[in-house]
């Protein structure tokens, strides 16, 4: 299968550098008082990214070297014609290059992203689904599961990078691969020893959905332990790091009721080692996860289950390639060293693992059911 590149006018691919990235970049130069020297480095990586070729790092950058390994012959080469997968990722580098963020200064260590991520945590949106949980602790175990589960998935769909060129959100249509009873009978078979990899994606409310499922899961017995993957830094927009777990905490133990007591429930945790924070720079790399370095394979291989989240998770664990979307989403993952479960909404164009006649419905919608976020998919590899 052909590896997704942006050269293509008015594919998906295209559009995040033509219409995505130029506004996502004036949103960064409006966020901070940066000076004329930042808007400038700024203005000229969109400028490269649309037009120039793919320059290098500073020689003298932290991981100057670690890029050099991840380069497969891209640097001098079109940003639209290298991989999609590859080149987004290092925008992203360029990114916290151009603004300073490793730079000794003022910004050094802030996050660009920041404001946005924050201003989120207090939204109406949020304040209600932290309300809603005293609900959701009245139901029955199974239905439990199915909301705070489906609350995790959803939640993926609150990316602020999507919804920078996405259309105001709508009511979610369609769940169109549901593997969640393989999920819980591989966790349940497992109990009362079970341990639960979770890499997660976005801060925000994303987050916030991805720490309640993992209350839930270590106050109902169906995990012992909870490893929880972050970013090292900022990347694409709005991905969680160390910091954007402590921010969600503190709001979730902020708010009334059942929330406040899931939050003080996962504080103790952090503290006694129930939930393990961990981060790895491969996180932030532009490879996929057929690459993972022999001690993150090391430390994730107990696992019992690995739940991946997002789309950027799902296009590094299948490749981002132009599968046909009948491909087994088993094939595609059996390389992983864990059994693994992807919870994805739809924003990109890759997609597996769905059966003809979900195709062929989808197709008769004459919507771009691929990047609208519309749909999505829980998917399981025992």
């Amino acid at each position: 299968m052909e590896t997704i590149v942006s050269d293509r006018p008015e594919s998906f691919a295209w559009s995040v550098w033509a219409k995505r990235h130029p506004i996502l970049i004036k949103q960064i130069q409006d966020a901070f008082p940066y000076p004329a020297e930042v808007h400038r480095a700024l203005d000229a990586l969109l400028e490269e990214t649309l037009s120039g070729v793919i320059q290098r790092l500073p020689a003298d950058a932290h991981d100057f070297a670690l890029w050099e390994d991840w380069d497969r012959g891209w640097y001098g080469g079109s940003w639209l014609s290298a991989p999609f997968l590859w080149a987004e990722s290092y925008f992203y580098r360029r990114l916290l290059e151009a603004v300073g963020y490793f730079r000794p200064g003022p910004w050094q260590g802030i996050d660009l992203f920041g404001p946005a991520k924050h201003a989120e945590l207090r939204t109406p949106t949020v304040e209600a689904e932290l309300t809603a949980l005293d609900d959701v602790a009245g139901l029955p175990l199974t239905e439990q599961r199915r909301a705070l589960l489906e609350a995790a998935l959803w939640g993926n769909r609150a990316d602020l990078g999507f919804r920078i060129t996405a259309a105001a959100e709508g009511p979610s249509t369609d769940l169109v691969a549901d593997d969640s009873a393989q999920l819980w009978s591989i966790l349940d078979a497992a109990s009362p020893n079970a341990t639960v990899h979770l890499v997660a994606d976005n801060a925000g409310r994303e987050l916030l959905a991805d720490l309640i499922l993992v209350d839930h899961l270590l106050t109902t017995g169906a995990a012992t332990r909870v490893v929880m993957h972050v970013k090292p830094q900022p990347y694409y927009v709005s991905d969680a790091t160390g910091a954007d777990v402590i921010a969600v905490l503190r709001r979730i133990t902020s708010a009334p009721g059942t929330a406040a007591k899931a939050g003080h429930r996962l504080w103790t945790a952090l503290t006694d080692g129930a939930i393990t924070l961990r981060t790895h720079p491969f996180w932030c790399a532009p490879l996929t996860f057929r690459h993972l370095p022999p001690d993150l394979t090391e430390a994730m291989s107990p696992a019992t289950l690995t739940i991946l989240k997002g789309d950027l998770n799902y296009r590094r664990l299948i490749g981002d390639r132009t599968w046909p979307p009948t491909t087994p989403f088993t094939d595609l993952t059996a390389y992983f060293p864990t059994p693994v479960a992807a919870l994805r909404t739809l924003k990109s164009d890759v997609a597996v693992g769905l059966t003809p006649p979900t195709i062929t419905q989808l197709d008769a919608t004459a919507t771009a059911w691929r990047t609208t976020g519309e749909h999505a998919l829980i998917q399981v590899r025992a």
